[in-house]
């Protein structure tokens, strides 16, 4: 490292007058504001073990164990005091004063021990070397890190593997693959370890590329590190994060050893990636294989599993487990808590656990406005970020996320306008996309189609398929033709083989009577040989899940709930029903229509659901698609007529039926 005299002269000056002004190690301890009893007594254990205040080795062990203890401060102190008494440091001062530094992210004390270590010769020697590597990694400083890398002159493993872990902390993935790569190539790879693997990989996962992640995976098989745990779980993650979960699962099953690590990672990705089934049997599987022993971080995987599907008895079952090793007032399962509560539709559930929550963090104030608003209860939504505006932490974009989620929901257009412009003007925060598609979905289903679209021109990022996808909805309600064209165009662009705009689209033109360009789309659609997201509804009986598709004649008891639903039509036929058609295809005459929207799927999970359970009980369905107005209308009914309450989570909110009425009140 090559620095002129005046910058020479500057780092070199505050040498001479370390932060304490005792003569001594002991009086500096005196001296000292730290009150701490434990750090006392290893300070005199230090002092009393110091025979000779000349001598360097005992300088080092005290600034060593201090630094173990987690007494950052006072190592660097300890360090600065030896100075002071004119012991010269050597090879095994620095390593512990310099990791201080970087705990403490003390940029400026570790630029003076580098010139310390630069002035004595020692910043070539291997452990100073990557010492200083991390320090300015950790830093923020990584040019300065590179520096010190290049100025050892013979780099072993720890230095390489520092200089690799110092990119990844700074978000440089490709420069920590590169420096992997020559690594690896000037040693041949005999010596590159499992720290050096599990770095690249993670490096590997940053980018998340197929084609990296294989790459390394190959090298790794090739030094035979790839049976190792540890690179394992981090490869595991990198093809996750590749959205190559099938090579993730085969990485996972052919480990000849596991640790928790390595199960709540295969739980993780199956839960984060909406695969609930898998995740919640690897649950079940890691209690029989006796591997290893959940933990907090196992149940809050599975947590997620179970709100992703909805599985509301199996995740109370989780609860009541987390209840059992007091983990319930952890922050992370306390949030995964609140979190499947209100995705399984029990909000008054969830409000209960976040309630004895006694630390409660940013994710899980968000994920208590987020459940209300999710349930069309946007004023309780308001009053929580109210409480947490005035005794939690500051709120940030997700939060804001979930508070305009909460005003599009509930239709509240004002609010939503309000803050939309707060998180701008009174916090700071610039509006991403996901708040530009809130504000669009609340804009444009209120009727200010033309206002949201004026918004979309304006936005300062990006519109993705979220924004246009919800100005395009809004255009069929409202049956605005023009707009519902240019969004469809957008994307046909952006989203090429999601059928389902194709159908909207369709829709919009049928509700216009235009026939020909509804015959235009079909054509199109032919061409392009899309196939259209297929429909599903599921409840859970007693743990296990009932998935139904339109139609569908595969459940055991088909006949019994055909049978069961013909009796239920003709009831609420007899009560004023009137199928609403336009929510088939319009190519199809009325009778067809309405023999179609008999068997729709969340129909079908409705009749099971009544006829499997005890009369009063809340019947729950989970809906992968929006529900269609008709089932709406329908189930409004079927909740009177049967006396029951029937929550259905589709793809966009919450319905709770009751009583002929929906909380939505139509607005969804």
């Amino acid at each position: 490292m090559r620095l002129s005299c005046s910058k020479l002269t500057a780092i070199i000056t505050p040498l001479f007058h370390p932060l304490l002004p005792a003569k001594s190690f002991f009086f500096f301890y005196s001296s000292s504001s730290v009150s701490r009893a434990n750090s006392k007594t290893l300070l005199l254990a230090h002092f009393n073990r110091i025979v000779d205040k000349n001598s360097v080795s005992s300088w080092n062990s005290a600034i060593a164990d201090l630094a173990r203890a987690g007494d950052f401060k006072e190592a660097l102190h300890a360090f600065s005091s030896m100075r002071r008494l004119y012991v010269k440091p050597d090879r095994s001062s620095f390593p512990c004063a310099l990791k201080s530094s970087a705990a403490l992210g003390s940029l400026c004390s570790g630029q003076q021990l580098h010139l310390q270590a630069f002035l004595l010769g020692l910043h070539p020697n291997l452990f100073v070397a990557s010492a200083l590597i991390d320090m300015y990694s950790k830093c923020h400083v990584v040019d300065d890190a590179r520096k010190a890398f290049d100025d050892t002159p013979v780099k072993n493993v720890v230095v390489w593997t520092s200089m690799i872990v110092g990119y990844v902390w700074n978000e440089a993935a490709r420069e920590a693959l590169h420096t992997f790569k020559c690594f690896f190539a000037e040693e041949g790879g005999s010596e590159v370890d499992y720290v050096a693997a599990v770095s690249a990989l993670s490096a590997c996962a940053r980018i998340a590329e197929r084609k990296v992640t294989r790459g390394f995976h190959g090298a790794l098989v090739k030094l035979g590190l790839e049976m190792e745990t540890g690179v394992g779980n981090t490869l595991m993650d990198a093809y996750a994060k590749c959205g190559v979960l099938d090579v993730a699962r085969k990485v996972f099953d052919e480990m000849s050893l596991r640790d928790n690590v390595s199960w709540n990672t295969v739980i993780a990705v199956y839960a984060q990636n909406g695969l609930s089934t898998e995740a919640l049997e690897l649950y079940t599987l890691m209690l029989r294989s006796g591997d290893a022993r959940y933990n907090a971080v196992t149940l809050s995987a599975v947590l997620l599993g179970c709100a992703h599907a909805g599985a509301l008895q199996m995740g109370k079952c989780i609860h009541n487990q987390a209840i059992r090793m007091c983990l319930e007032e952890d922050v992370y399962v306390g949030t995964s808590i609140v979190d499947m509560y209100c995705k399984c539709g029990r909000v008054e559930m969830a409000r209960k656990a976040f309630n004895r929550m006694k630390d409660k963090n940013i994710k899980s104030w968000s994920a208590m406005v987020a459940g209300y608003g999710m349930h069309g209860r946007g004023e309780e939504a308001l009053e929580v970020f109210d409480e947490m505006r005035k005794s939690g932490p500051k709120p940030n974009h997700i939060t804001f996320v979930s508070v305009l989620a909460a005003c599009s929901h509930a239709g509240l257009l004002g609010k939503g306008r309000h803050w939309f412009t707060a998180m701008q003007e009174e916090y700071g925060i610039k509006p991403e996309v996901e708040h530009y598609g809130c504000m669009v979905d609340l804009l444009a289903r209120a009727g200010c189609i033309e206002e949201a679209y004026d918004l979309i021109k304006a936005m300062r990022v990006k519109p993705d398929f979220m924004v246009w996808g919800a100005l395009l909805s809004a255009c069929r309600v409202h049956k605005n033709v023009k707009l519902a064209e240019i969004s469809a165009k957008k994307l046909f662009e952006l989203d090429p083989k999601n059928c389902g705009y194709y159908v909207l689209l369709s829709n919009v033109y049928a509700d216009a009577g235009m026939w020909r360009d509804v015959e235009k789309m079909r054509v199109l659609m032919k061409q392009r040989k899309m196939i259209k997201t297929p429909g599903y509804s599921s409840v859970e009986l007693k743990g296990r899940i009932h998935v139904f598709l339109i139609g569908d004649r595969r459940h055991l008891k088909h006949e019994e709930i055909y049978d069961y639903l013909d009796k239920l039509t003709v009831r609420m036929q007899e009560a004023g029903y009137v199928p609403d058609t336009g929510s088939v295809l319009h190519d199809v005459d009325e009778e067809e229509k309405e023999t179609a929207l008999r068997v729709h799927s969340e129909k079908l999970a409705v009749a099971f659901a009544i006829l499997s359970t005890a009369p009063g009980t809340t019947i729950q369905i989970i809906k992968n698609l929006r529900v269609c107005s008709d089932c709406h209308s329908a189930i409004k009914l079927i909740a009177k007529l049967v006396d029951r309450q029937i929550v259905v989570r589709d793809s966009h909110r919450f319905h709770h039926f009751r009583n002929g009425s929906c909380s939505c009140n139509d607005y969804w």
